[in-house]
């Protein structure tokens, strides 16, 4: 008889073969499934960002796996358009829905490529649709939609998207943001916020080739891609700092130990002691849910920021600020488009550039202000 010891070492022995077999195949199977779904999108999203710095092209062997993208909903007005005639336009159309509000600064940075695609492949079959949803009321009248797409040479199509119906039956949570459908009007690419615009350009001429195609047309769109200089951003940079108690909530960067007084005027006086990232208010302000307004004869905002770009988000009654950097009045070399001389005026409800350096870097900003002046948000860039 085999020796107990021998018999137990081949019945091992036995097992590890089996064993590394049965692991063999799992992993040639593994390997064919993960082969087989880069393919696919499952979050029907044809372009995937695979690594958090590029997008990746992929495709369904059946289109009607994609969503189709919900209707126009809630639109309370229209600019460049009629009801009548977007309806007709969006017919057979690859459509490039743009969320957008004309106060946000990464809005404004992408209409040239939206206005430069429009021009480009308008005839070959895109249809760029701006959805204004707006972020504050004064965003929701009309007349300023109409300044605003005045001012940057707007074009295409524009739908006033004043209550988010629009926005939230495509579950959008994001300014900027594009959604691309195909002709079909099923969604085939998702893009939020700046940048990546090669690679949105590229999806809009293959959806274009495959509607020529389908339709049956004699029409190739230019590979080549629109050549316009993208933003850059600094490596640490300021965020976003809200001025009205309601939208601060989560986001709080207000300094005065007074803090917000939710519909009250309070008399701020600013500290010797400055955080970085943090505005200071000096004389008195009103707390509104929105922003802030100036009540007493003086007013000052104190700012310690990281940037190279800053705007703010304001109105007034035709009013004049000073702007100060580092204490001494702002120079021409970092004097905003909207600065002259050291002094913006701020009459409409928009955004307005007051600081432009020639490269990022630490400051202190100080805007001296008077009363009506009202601030809703700081932004940088």
């Amino acid at each position: 008889m085999m020796r107990k010891e021998i018999k137990t070492a081949i019945i091992s022995a036995i097992i590890i073969v089996v064993a590394i077999g049965g692991i063999e195949i799992f992993l040639t199977s593994l390997d064919k499934t993960v082969t087989n779904t880069e393919n696919q999108v499952f979050d029907n999203n044809p372009v995937q960002d695979t690594n958090g710095t590029g997008a990746k092209s992929a495709s369904y062997p059946d289109e009607n796996n994609y969503p189709p993208a919900p209707d126009l909903t809630g639109i309370t007005g229209y600019i460049n358009t009629t009801p009548q005639e977007l309806q007709a336009k969006m017919k057979d159309k690859v459509v490039l829905y743009d969320f957008w509000t004309y106060s946000c600064i990464n809005c404004i940075r992408t209409l040239p490529f939206l206005e430069s695609w429009n021009d480009k492949y308008a005839d070959k079959g895109l249809l760029i649709i701006g959805v204004h949803s707006p972020e504050f009321e004064f965003e929701k009248d009309i007349n300023n939609v109409k300044m605003a797409v005045q001012k940057y040479n707007i074009t295409y199509p524009i739908v006033l998207d004043s209550d988010h119906k629009t926005w939230d039956a495509f579950s959008n949570r994001y300014w900027p943001a594009e959604y691309i459908t195909d002709d079909l009007g099923h969604i085939r690419h998702t893009h939020f916020g700046e940048g990546e615009y090669g690679q949105t350009e590229q999806v809009i001429q293959q959806l274009l080739d495959q509607r020529a195609k389908r339709l049956g047309l004699n029409i190739t769109a230019d590979q080549s891609l629109v050549n316009l200089q993208e933003h850059e951003f600094a490596l640490f940079e300021t965020p976003e700092l809200y001025f009205g108690y309601d939208f601060a909530d989560g986001r709080n960067y207000f300094g005065n130990a007074e803090g917000f007084e939710p519909e009250k005027t309070v008399n701020y006086t600013i500290p010797s002691d400055l955080q970085k990232d943090h505005f200071y208010l000096g004389g008195q302000w009103q707390n509104l849910h929105d922003s802030m307004k100036l009540s007493s004869d003086n007013g000052k905002i104190v700012l310690p920021y990281t940037a190279q770009d800053v705007h703010i988000v304001a109105s007034g009654p035709n009013t004049e600020i000073q702007i100060l950097l580092d204490g001494k009045p702002v120079t021409s070399d970092n004097a905003g488009q909207d600065t002259k001389n050291g002094v913006a005026i701020v009459s409409e409800n928009r955004l307005y550039n007051i600081i432009s350096s020639r490269q990022a870097g630490s400051h202190t900003l100080t805007i001296i202000g008077h009363p009506g002046f009202q601030i809703y948000t700081f932004t940088f860039g």
